[in-house]
């Protein structure tokens, strides 16, 4: 007789890994060096801009804050556009927009014209940079998840510190004049390629639909991003605004960003879709990470300001000069971050804290080297700490991605990568501006030596604070090993009481 077949289904068959991927991760990753590394790589070029163009202060700290403001303002919208509309195309839209507004930066003929190219930039890769966490988080599975976000990391890592000397080489190739044109034109061919490669290669987001205006919840983005702006503009503009009644704004950003969590949250209890899943706060592993690369971020990426003005301005080195000085950390960052990525799975959250406690030393390193050797030896006094530092970072970054996107649901990773990366963004912007404040303070009444140790003392106080986090993480952690251990040993012990006759 036959069997009956339909009382015993065939199990299905597991999904198939993309074969593409890689080449897909490739795209990504090059469109994802582009965006991080126009964080950076304008340092360099500030003196040449501000000679080509004539450019004001204030406007030059706007070249620098307004990329990272806008970039970070535009994450996490772009995040939920993403995952409902498909990554591919808002990733496509995004690079497109890229390319374009770096070309109006390199054609620039105004400081005005060169800032609001910079914002229409910071904007495109806030389009980006969402979608390549979310693809990451779709395209791969287990440890290849991991070794994917640590060649992740790694980029993130090199493409903010090689900023400088990047930056640097190009300014020595094309002239101090108009070198500084060839630091955005550099992005154009990369720009034009990816976005070729990108319609091929790149997957599509298998529970994208469309969706009306009001369900990506434009009140809520609003309100982010007043209350983003008003955090940031007393410490971005702190040299330009004078007196302390422009901190009356950090009220005024408390307020909105109340206002915002209370709007985020009724629509969540009324069934809508809001910009920010809240229930991802929830997450000890989500919240903390996120809270843990904001600090660090404003420690991390605020020593390459401070460090080339320094370096530039006060020991009248080149700009290939103090590219070259800054690379060591370009190389330890590199050569930790893929070795972070295969070890997070192991260590889990005790490695960050690892490598958060060599930052802050190697910074700290940093700092003693210049005091002890001043003058022009002082580049050559900084490159052991700055190499320790850097191996320190490339063990942050990708595994505190790893663990802090572990736990939350693939239909969810846009969303929460753009709020990762959005702190980021903000906090390298406070981070600038708070260490610049004190550095430029200090430049007048004792130095530049003198400036750029102050600064880097607010950089390691960022990164103490993101290693208390760390380390909070890693006792509640034990702590809850520990009372998992206990339940089971009562549970056995129960068990074996009553079974016994």
């Amino acid at each position: 007789m036959a069997q009956d077949q339909s009382a015993n289904p065939p199990a299905p068959a597991p999904e198939e890994p993309d074969p593409r991927r890689w080449k897909a991760l490739a795209v990504c990753l090059v469109a994802g060096f582009m965006t991080l590394l126009d964080v950076s790589i304008v340092n360099v070029a500030l003196p040449s801009i501000r000679k080509g163009l004539s450019t004001p202060e204030s406007d030059l700290q706007w070249v620098l804050s307004g990329y990272a403001l806008a970039f970070g303002l535009f994450l996490i919208p772009a995040g939920r556009l993403g995952d409902a509309r498909g990554r591919r195309r808002v990733f496509m839209v995004g690079l497109a927009l890229f390319t374009l507004a770096s070309a109006s930066c390199g054609a620039a003929q105004s400081s005005m014209w060169l800032v609001i190219s910079r914002l229409v930039q910071g904007a495109s890769g806030g389009l980006i940079a969402p979608q390549i966490s979310a693809l990451i988080q779709q395209m791969f599975r287990g440890r290849e998840r991991g070794k994917a976000f640590g060649m992740f990391g790694t980029v993130v890592g090199i493409s903010t510190a090689v900023g400088p000397l990047l930056g640097g080489l190009l300014i020595q190739a094309a002239g101090t004049e108009e070198g500084w044109r060839w630091v955005f034109y550099v992005n154009l061919p990369l720009g034009a390629l990816c976005l070729l490669l990108a319609r091929r290669l790149l997957p599509d987001t298998p529970d994208a639909h469309p969706v009306g205006l009001r369900r990506l919840d434009p009140l809520g983005v609003v309100l982010l991003g007043c209350g983003v702006l008003a955090l940031l503009l007393p410490f971005v503009q702190s040299q330009q605004w004078h007196g302390n009644a422009k901190y009356l704004l950090l009220v005024v950003a408390a307020a909105v960003l109340g206002v915002f969590v209370w709007w985020e949250a009724r629509c969540g209890a009324m069934g809508a879709q809001p910009v920010v899943e809240l229930s991802l706060f929830k997450v000890r592993s989500y919240w903390l990470g996120s809270s843990l690369i904001l600090l660090y971020f404003a420690g991390f990426t605020s020593i390459f300001f401070v460090t080339t003005l320094y370096l530039q301005n006060g020991l009248h080195y080149s700009a290939l000069q103090a590219g070259l000085t800054i690379t060591p950390f370009a190389v330890g960052s590199g050569a930790a971050a893929g070795l972070g990525g295969r070890l997070v799975d192991r260590f889990g959250r005790p490695l960050v804290a690892l490598g958060l406690t060599m930052v802050a030393i190697g910074l700290a390193g940093t700092a003693f080297a210049v005091h002890q050797v001043p003058g022009q030896g002082a580049g050559w006094a900084m490159l052991v700490p700055l190499l320790f530092a850097g191996l320190g970072s490339g063990l942050v970054i990708a595994p505190n991605q790893t663990l802090t996107l572990s736990e939350v649901p693939v239909h969810r990773a846009g969303s929460a990568g753009g709020t990762l990366q959005t702190g980021q963004r903000v906090g390298s912007a406070i981070g600038i501006a708070a260490v610049g404040s004190v550095f430029f303070a200090r430049v007048g009444e004792d130095g530049w030596s003198t400036a750029l140790d102050h600064g880097l003392y607010v950089s390691v106080a960022f990164v103490l604070g993101a290693l208390v986090l760390a380390l909070a993480d890693v006792l509640a952690g034990r702590r809850d090993h520990r009372r998992a251990a206990t339940r089971e040993r009562d549970a056995a012990y129960t068990g074996g009481a009553t079974r016994s006759p």
